[in-house]
C-alpha cells in the first residue's frame, strides 16, 4: 500500500472510531501515524502494514530527537492501534521493537515531565488580572472552575450549562457527563464552591446564554462559537500566566492539566485524606495521584 493511500485509510479508520476512544487518543492516533508515515516515505518503506524493523528505526530516531518517554510509548501505542483496527498484524510486538523500547527507557527513563502546578495564590493574581469584558469574564469562569473541579481540558469543555445547579446558599454543583475514566457516560457529580458559581454566573449573563456548553470560543466580532476547543485551554492558561509576569521556566511548563495538578497539590497540604482527594480528583490509581502531588 503507497503511503498516500495510507494517509487515505488513516482518515477513514480516524473517522471509524470517532466517539469510541476519548478525543486525546484519537488526536494522538492521527498525529503519531502522520509522523510515522513521513518517516517511512524518506525510507522507501510502507507505513501501512510496518515492517519491524520500520518501526525500531522510528523508535531510534524519536530517542534522537529527544522526545520524552512517554510521548514515544504514546506514538508506538499509536502503531499498534491503528495497524490492529485495519486487522493487519502488529508490528510493535516483535522482539527488536521491544528491544528499541529497552534501549529507549535506558537512555530516557521512564519519567513523565509533569505540568506546572498552578497554586491557588497564582490563580488568585491570575483571576485580578482580568477585567469583566466578554472575554475576561470567560477566562476568570474558566480558570476558577478549573481549579474548583480538577478538571481535564476535555471535560472542561464539555461541560453544558444545563447540567448546572445553584443552591440558595450561592453553591452549586454540575454534572460531567464522561470523564477519561467514564467513556461510557454513567456521569458524577461535581460540587462548585461560590467563587466558581458567581463567575459561571458573571459569564453566561454576559454572554446571553442559558443552554449548550458551558466555555465558548469568541470570535472578533464578540460571537460566540458553539464550544471552546481543547487547544485552546492551553493557550489561555498560558497568556494570562505571562501577563501576570510568572517565572518563564514555569510559564513554559503550563498545560491544560496546570489547574488539576496545583489543586491537587493545594487539597494535600491541606491534609484532605487521600480516599477524598482520589474521588476529587476521579483518579482510580494511588500512584497516578502521587505523581501529582509529589514535591
Amino acid at each position: 500500500m503507497n503511503n498516500d493511500t495510507v494517509k487515505y485509510t488513516l482518515f477513514q479508520t480516524i473517522n471509524k472510531i470517532e466517539g469510541a476512544y476519548a478525543y486525546a487518543t484519537i488526536r494522538a492516533y492521527r498525529a503519531d501515524f502522520l509522523k510515522f508515515i513521513e518517516f517511512c516515505d524518506a525510507q522507501h518503506e510502507n507505513a501501512l502494514p510496518a515492517s519491524s524493523n520500520s518501526v525500531a528505526q522510528f523508535i531510534i530516531k524519536l530517542t534522537n530527537d529527544n522526545l520524552c518517554s512517554a510521548s514515544i510509548r504514546r506514538a508506538v501505542a499509536g502503531l499498534s492501534g491503528i495497524h490492529r483496527l485495519n486487522r493487519y498484524p502488529d508490528p510493535t510486538k516483535d522482539p527488536d521493537v521491544n528491544i528499541e523500547m529497552r534501549r529507549m527507557h535506558r537512555k530516557l527513563g521512564r519519567t513523565s515531565k509533569q505540568a506546572y502546578g498552578i497554586n491557588k495564590k497564582e490563580l488568585t493574581l491570575m483571576i485580578k488580572q482580568q477585567d469583566n469584558s466578554l472575554y475576561e469574564l470567560r477566562n476568570k469562569a474558566l480558570l476558577v472552575t478549573a481549579f474548583d473541579t480538577l478538571c481535564r481540558r476535555s471535560e472542561l469543555c464539555d461541560l453544558r450549562i444545563e447540567d448546572l445547579k445553584i443552591n440558595k446558599d450561592g453553591t452549586g454543583s454540575v454534572l460531567l457527563r464522561k470523564s477519561k475514566i467514564d467513556q461510557e457516560k454513567q456521569g458524577s457529580i461535581i460540587n462548585l464552591n461560590r467563587e466558581t458559581i458567581t463567575n459561571i454566573k458573571n459569564w453566561i449573563g454576559k454572554a446571553k446564554i442559558n443552554e449548550g456548553y458551558l466555555f465558548r470560543g469568541i470570535k472578533k466580532n464578540a460571537k460566540l462559537r458553539e464550544k471552546l476547543s481543547v487547544g485552546q485551554i492551553n493557550r489561555i492558561f498560558k497568556r494570562i500566566a505571562q501577563q501576570v509576569k510568572l517565572d518563564e521556566g514555569k510559564v513554559r511548563n503550563i498545560s491544560g492539566h496546570s489547574f488539576r495538578v496545583g489543586a491537587a497539590k493545594e487539597l494535600a497540604k491541606n491534609n484532605l485524606s487521600f480516599p477524598n482527594l482520589m474521588n476529587k480528583g476521579r483518579w482510580t490509581k494511588i500512584d497516578t495521584v502521587m505523581k501529582y502531588i509529589q514535591n
